[in-house]
């Protein structure tokens, strides 16, 4: 695979779609860096996981030699972003505005090269545009257009109100690629509408037009809801250490898979080698404590993210377990052992048959985490504390 090629997977990796990918192509072979650019409204004072979607890929692409414009969307965030929205949303104040953006500088220099970073506010050129120039810009694009976005169709189909100015938001955001001469424009698959605005104008500007890269929209705690702060389902990346380990700690194993995709710099390979390791058994909390530790590492320290495990673990244990908890060794085997003979050779049950039954009912935890999958395998070289129902417990070494 040639350097070009590792480029492009790299930049692929994770992406939703790149419009359009030949044309990206073509601008990463001309060997001079690009200006990436990524849009960010100063709506909450704290950035969380699901903004880090696009920082990761940003980050990437700064590693292949390219440079990062960070746009602090002042201008904009006065508007509302309407994108997804059933009503009209109340504007920011300036003061809002001012303090929120504040707290985005000190946060993204956690993921992102300062170097590499050049962070830019669209009040620079928005404040200075006369009220002419607005409705030359607004002449750019017609109502007609505006409808095709789904959200903006919805509500006008339904009877909900639209507001002028938040037609002019898109318009905006678009015209922020022309005056930043952005090369590539990263946003979630909720902003593809306006992203491809700003390819639009840029054409009628003049300027060879920007490649759109989208990417998903990272869902919350709850594994439904996006992530977002008003819906409480969000890890913010400046929260202390244990809070963050304890929440990722706390999503479904099936959602995991979706943060180590988005979220974790690990190889593909090896992640995929994760879920083979389930798939033979082993523990998903295992795995999960892997991504908590290196999330947490990357916001906090490696030394940081060793005390955070530890505590989850104490914080399970405290007040749970009998001082005189028995403590054995299980020799398992290169093949591992099933989680019922496991329970039924700590003595825990007096069968794999009342195991089962247990493992059934919801009654088993193995390291504070309930187990109901009958075909977990206990694979060697880890300490457990195993418990069924609310009294018999015990420190399983595997060997």
């Amino acid at each position: 695979m040639t350097a070009h090629d590792e480029a492009l997977a790299l930049i692929r990796r994770g992406a939703e779609e790149i419009l359009v990918e030949e044309e990206l192509g073509k601008k990463l072979e001309t060997g001079r860096p690009l200006r990436i650019k990524a849009g960010f409204d100063p709506t909450a004072p704290d950035l969380h996981l699901g903004h880090t979607v696009l920082l990761n890929k940003m980050r990437q692409f700064q590693e292949l030699g390219h440079e990062a414009l960070f746009l602090i969307g002042d201008f904009t965030g006065m508007i509302g972003d309407p994108t997804g929205k059933s009503a009209t949303r109340p504007p920011l104040t300036r003061d809002e505005v001012i303090d929120n953006a504040r707290t985005y500088e000190q946060q993204i220099y956690k993921i992102l090269d300062p170097e590499k970073t050049i962070v830019m506010f669209n009040s620079s050129w928005m404040g200075e545009m006369g009220s002419a120039e607005m409705i030359q810009l607004a002449s750019r694009h017609t109502v007609a257009r505006m409808l095709e976005r789904d959200d903006f169709h919805k509500r006008y189909s339904s009877g909900q109100p639209i507001a002028i100015h938040e037609f002019l938001y898109p318009l905006i955001q678009g015209y922020d690629s022309v005056a930043m001469r952005a090369d590539v424009e990263l946003g979630g698959t909720d902003q593809k509408f306006n992203l491809l605005v700003g390819r639009e104008l840029q054409k009628q500007y003049g300027q060879e037009p920007q490649v759109v890269l989208t990417m998903p929209i990272l869902e919350g705690l709850d594994g439904v809801q996006k992530m977002s702060k008003s819906l409480n389902n969000y890890i913010g990346i400046a929260e202390p250490a244990e809070e963050m380990f304890g929440k990722i700690m706390s999503v479904s194993d099936d959602l995991m898979w979706r943060y180590f995709e988005l979220l974790s710099f690990r190889p593909l390979e090896e992640i995929a080698g994760f879920r083979r390791q389930i798939e033979e058994g082993a523990n998903p909390r295992d795995i999960k404590f892997l991504l908590g530790e290196e999330l947490v590492a990357r916001f906090h320290s490696p030394a940081d993210a060793v005390r955070a495990r530890e505590a989850f673990v104490a914080r399970f244990q405290k007040g749970q377990m009998p001082d005189d908890m028995p403590e054995l060794t299980l020799a398992v085997g290169a093949e591992g052992m099933p989680v019922a003979n496991a329970l039924k050779e700590a003595g825990l049950v007096a069968s794999t048959s009342e195991a089962i039954r247990m493992l059934k009912q919801g009654a088993v935890r193995i390291d504070g985490e309930r187990v109901e999958d009958r075909g977990l395998v206990l694979e060697a070289g880890f300490t457990h504390v195993m418990q069924v129902g609310k009294r018999r417990f015990a420190r399983v070494t595997t060997a």
